[in-house]
């Protein structure tokens, strides 16, 4: 994986950009004046950004994942990481047959949700998994693969499906690590 140097990070035009930020030079970049990026995080091949989105400190979106921040927004709190090819979405057309669909079409002729998207720290999103807008993923909640994220979840819970629910608890022995982590590198 290539990464863009920190000239050509700061010519994106980012409204904020954290110190030791990699960016694959194979990442697409939309509405960077909208964009934040916290130190110490990393954004892999072929992902895809666009809107207001607000990354926070140590935070990974792997390849093929798109966030499409729109007008609300999403944002990822510290150590959040979205495996492979997951999709977070601020803002969704409506598909019941009652509006008309997609970019093309004025707003008029259309009914769309908009509502921002918020992954509380130490969030895990599970590969090809799915967060529609108005989520708020709560603090240290994991999602499990493949899954449809279309509620909001509540704290430190294992959620897996279609859509999703909630398996189990997880673990906060996390937290220590974090604290140790973070007491390393002051």
């Amino acid at each position: 994986m290539a990464y863009l140097n920190f000239a050509e990070l700061k010519n994106i035009g980012f409204k904020k950009l954290g110190r030791n930020v990699k960016i694959s030079d194979k990442a697409a970049i939309y509405n960077p004046e909208l964009i934040e990026i916290g130190d110490n995080s990393r954004i892999d091949d072929f992902c895809i950004l666009s809107g207001n989105i607000v990354v926070g400190r140590f935070c990974h979106i792997t390849p093929m994942c798109l966030l499409a921040g729109g007008e609300p927004g999403i944002k990822l709190a510290d150590f959040c990481t979205l495996a492979y090819g997951v999709k977070i979405f601020s803002q969704s057309d409506d598909y019941s047959g009652t509006s008309m669909v997609n970019s093309l079409i004025p707003k008029k002729f259309k009914r769309e949700t908009f509502a921002p998207v918020v992954l509380e720290k130490q969030v895990i999103i599970g590969a090809g998994s799915m967060v529609l807008p108005g989520v708020i993923i709560a603090e240290g909640c994991s999602v499990g693969a493949m899954s449809l994220v279309t509620k909001s979840t509540t704290a430190w819970g294992i959620y897996l499906g279609i859509p999703a629910k909630r398996f189990k608890e997880r673990s906060k022995a996390l937290l220590e690590l974090e604290r140790d982590f973070l007491n390393e590198n002051k």
